[in-house]
């Protein structure tokens, strides 16, 4: 392995669009410099006239080969070598490039290489911690980056003009030597690096919505017990799982809405039909207009309390618990006074009889 890498990359993405679907694709532009110390061949018990210099490689490891947009020529000290296609061996990576050295005459001193690397990709980039010292320097205009892998960056700067990250990894926090025979390490399992996600598109958006579904099914099935309570009515089980049906079918207006117009439109018209569809059944089933009313604007607040939350990203979980916390503290509060007990749903009060009378009156009566 190379006692230093350094590495400089600029990533300029582009969203790429198949039918209705967005993915984030990439130009990068790589700069790749380092050294090499001489090998010290007491490290594999082999001796040194056994070794044959003449046939080392430099190996470069690109894990997808079609990302490759130009030659790749390395500088090795004051010479320019063209690298060849695949790996002669896959101790190290499965899938690269490979450029034969000749250091039969020189196997005893340093060696330096600088190369220029173009590739192209998607959703991510990412880097294996070969050098003894590994120095990474990555830039991209995009605004929304997922850093990864074995190695968060010791520097990163994001904001809405895109992101700039610096890694510096030693020898000592991976799991493998500067040098070794065989295929005993896995220099792949300390990769690190950067992705490059989409914020808040519609997919997650919807994704975030549905989290919340059983709150807001639970909620309204909650405001119905609550009607049935105060206003002495009974609602059939049957009429609770039209409404829930209602409620789920919102979920798949969003997403298949969302997919052909732009998001905030798309939960404005799911939200106004399945408000409008439970509203009309809720005053066909209890039909108390002031009720029915009561609902709708329940039900209103709910998707209205739900779209805020969605539109954050940094404040979404405070502002969702403190919003669950003050409808519980709210359905505590009402429901304080119910006698729980002498609760008889759809029953009307006995009227009393007109033969039963105290004891003293019937005697007088017979």
């Amino acid at each position: 392995m190379p006692d230093e890498l350094s590495i400089d990359g600029q990533v300029n993405p582009e969203l790429k669009s198949r039918g209705i679907f967005e993915v984030a694709v990439y130009e990068s532009a790589l700069s790749l410099n380092g050294s090499f110390s001489p090998i010290d061949v007491s490290l594999f018990d082999v001796p040194k006239e056994d070794i044959l210099f003449d046939k080392a490689i430099l190996s470069l490891g690109i894990s997808d080969l079609k990302g490759i947009e130009n030659q790749i020529k390395v500088k090795w000290d004051t010479s320019n070598l063209f690298f060849n296609s695949g790996m002669l061996t896959q101790d190290l990576v499965y899938s690269g490039l490979h450029v034969p050295l000749n250091l039969a005459s020189n196997d005893s001193v340093p060696h330096t290489f600088h190369l220029d690397l173009a590739l192209n990709g998607s959703e991510e980039i990412y880097f294996t911690p070969i050098g003894k010292t590994t120095d990474v320097n990555l830039s991209s205009p995009w605004p929304d980056p997922s850093f990864w892998g074995t190695f968060l960056p010791d520097e990163r700067e994001v904001n809405e003009d895109g992101f700039f990250a610096h890694w510096n990894v030693l020898h000592l926090n991976r799991n493998f030597p500067q040098a070794w025979t065989g295929s005993g390490y896995q220099v792949r399992d300390s990769a690190f690096g950067a992705k490059l996600i989409q914020g808040a598109d519609t997919y997650k958006k919807s994704n975030r919505v549905a989290k919340y579904a059983i709150l807001f099914i639970g909620l309204t099935f909650l405001v119905f017990f609550f009607v049935e309570v105060m206003q002495k009515v009974f609602i059939h089980p049957i009429q609770y799982l039209l409404v829930g049906l209602a409620l789920v079918v919102f979920y798949s207006l969003l997403l298949a809405l969302s997919e052909h117009i732009m998001f905030n439109t798309a939960y404005l018209i799911s939200t106004l039909l399945t408000l409008g569809l439970v509203t009309v059944y809720t005053a066909a089933v209890i039909k108390s207009k002031p009720v029915t009313l009561l609902i709708s604007g329940i039900l209103g607040l709910l998707y209205f309390f739900i779209f805020t939350i969605i539109q954050l990203q940094d404040y979404a979980l405070l502002m969702g618990t403190i919003g669950i916390f003050l409808i519980l503290a709210f359905v505590m509060y009402f429901s304080r006074k119910i006698d729980w007990y002498s609760i008889r749903l759809g029953e009307k009060p006995i009227p009393p009889s007109p033969f039963s009378t105290s004891s003293s009156e019937g005697l007088k009566s017979e």
